[in-house]
């Protein structure tokens, strides 16, 4: 909940940034600080560069997120979470960082 950004969205490609950005807008609206890595840089990359950054959630999204309205999510301590539905995601990291919590995922 200290982070500067919260989380940090990394769009496997150009194609993606669209919903990158609604995803964005949506945590955005539950008071979250978000931040979209859309450099034309590769994943591993923007993963490595968030990382060193001590981002708690890295959300990656690509096709299959973008067709199930999900998104994988990489944790700081190197957890791989895989299709969470944003609504749970939103709500799960807004209720860890509205209790203080120190845990980054139950």
């Amino acid at each position: 909940w200290l982070a500067p950004v919260q989380a940090m969205i990394i769009p496997i490609s150009q194609k993606h940034a669209d919903y990158a950005q609604s995803l964005a807008i949506s945590m955005k609206n539950h008071n979250l600080r978000v931040e979209i890595d859309g450099r034309d840089e590769t994943m591993q990359a923007k993963i490595r560069d968030a990382q060193l950054q001590k981002i708690p959630y890295m959300l990656i999204v690509g096709d299959r997120e973008v067709e199930k309205g999900e998104a994988s999510v990489r944790l700081r301590n190197g957890k791989d979470l895989h299709g969470v539905p944003t609504e749970a995601l939103i709500e799960k990291i807004e209720k860890l960082y509205t209790t203080r919590s120190l845990e980054l995922w139950d």
